[in-house]
C-alpha cells in the first residue's frame, strides 16, 4: 500500500499549497501544441459547438456566468473511451479534463500486485488538478472506466484560467480538497470494511458520478478496483442480485433499489460528499 501511502500523503498538504499556488503557477507551454496526442486519443464528441459549451460538470456549472463565458474559451469537447488512459504515473500534465458524463479511475501501482483505485473522478470534478497545486506530473494512473463526453483544456489556458479568474481558481481549489477526502476515505474503507459494503459504496459512488444508474463493468475489472479476488466481487454481486439490489448481464450493470444499496453500503459512503453540489448531492438520481 506505499503507492497509497504516498498520494494521501502528498494530498494532505493540500491546504498550504493552495494558498500559495497562485503565486506559482508557471506559464509553460506546451511544446506539443499543434500536434496530435497519441496517449489520449480523444474524439471531437458530436453535437457540441465550440461557440456555446453546455456541461453537466458540476465544477464548471458552478461558476459565475461571465467567469463560464471567459474560461469556456478554452474548453474542447471531447468522448473519452473506455479503457482509454489519460494520464501516466510521473508523466507530464499537458491537459486537464471535464467529465460531463463519463468517468475516470485513479489508479496506484503497488510492486506484485494490478493497480489499485485510490479515487474515481466525474461530473463533480476534474482530471489532472495536480496542476493547481504546482505539481506538473501525475501521482496516479488515470483509466476512462465510463465512456462519455467531457471538456479539454491544455496546461497553459488551465494555468492561466487560475491566475486571471478567482473563482475559477477557488472552485478547482474546493474540489482538490473534496478529491483529498475521497482518497483518504478510500484509504479507510479499503483497510477495514467488508467487500460487500466497498462494493455497494463503488456503486453508488459511481452512480453519482455520472448520472445514471446503468454503467458498463465487469467482475475482473470490478476485483481490481476494488484490490479483492474476483470471486469476492462475484459472491458480493450475487448477493446483491439475489436482494434485487442490482441487475448484472454481460458486463453492465443496472442498479434497481437505490435505498436498499445506500443501506448495504458502509458509513464511508454517506461521509463522502458528491463535489461542489453540496445542496443536492445525487444521492437519490430521478428515473
Amino acid at each position: 500500500m506505499a503507492g497509497m501511502a504516498s498520494l494521501v500523503g502528498a494530498l494532505a498538504d493540500i491546504g498550504a499549497v493552495a494558498a500559495n499556488a497562485h503565486r506559482k503557477l508557471s506559464t509553460t507551454r506546451d511544446p506539443r501544441v499543434g500536434c496530435v496526442n497519441a496517449q489520449t486519443k480523444s474524439r471531437h464528441a458530436p453535437n457540441i459547438t465550440r461557440t456555446m459549451v453546455a456541461t453537466q460538470n458540476i465544477l464548471l456549472a458552478s461558476l459565475p456566468r461571465k467567469t463560464l463565458s471567459t474560461i469556456q474559451r478554452g474548453l474542447t469537447p471531447v468522448a473519452l473511451e473506455f479503457g482509454q488512459i489519460l494520464h501516466e504515473p510521473g508523466s507530464p500534465l499537458w491537459e486537464v479534463y471535464f467529465p460531463d458524463a463519463c468517468l475516470v479511475s485513479l489508479l496506484t501501482e503497488v510492486a506484485g500486485h494490478p493497480p489499485l483505485e485510490v479515487g474515481m473522478v466525474g461530473r463533480e470534478g476534474a482530471v489532472g488538478i495536480s496542476l493547481a497545486l504546482g505539481v506538473s506530473v501525475s501521482p496516479v494512473r488515470a483509466l476512462v472506466q465510463g465512456a462519455g463526453p467531457a471538456l479539454r483544456m491544455s496546461r497553459a489556458r488551465f494555468l492561466s484560467a487560475l491566475r486571471t479568474q478567482p473563482s475559477f481558481q477557488r472552485a478547482v481549489f474546493k474540489y482538490a480538497h473534496v478529491l483529498m477526502e475521497q482518497v483518504t476515505q478510500t484509504a479507510i474503507c479499503n483497510r477495514f470494511h467488508v467487500v460487500e459494503a466497498r462494493l455497494a459504496r463503488w456503486l453508488l459512488m459511481t452512480r453519482d458520478r455520472m448520472g445514471t444508474a446503468e454503467f458498463r463493468m465487469t467482475h475482473e475489472f470490478l476485483s481490481h478496483m476494488l484490490g479483492v479476488r474476483r470471486e469476492g466481487v462475484t459472491e458480493a454481486a450475487a448477493m446483491f442480485q439475489r436482494k434485487r439490489l442490482i441487475e448484472y448481464a454481460r458486463g453492465k450493470i443496472k442498479i434497481l433499489d437505490h435505498r436498499g444499496l445506500e443501506a448495504a453500503s458502509c458509513t464511508c459512503y454517506r461521509r463522502s460528499p458528491v463535489g461542489l453540489e453540496a445542496t443536492s448531492p445525487l444521492r437519490t438520481p430521478r428515473h
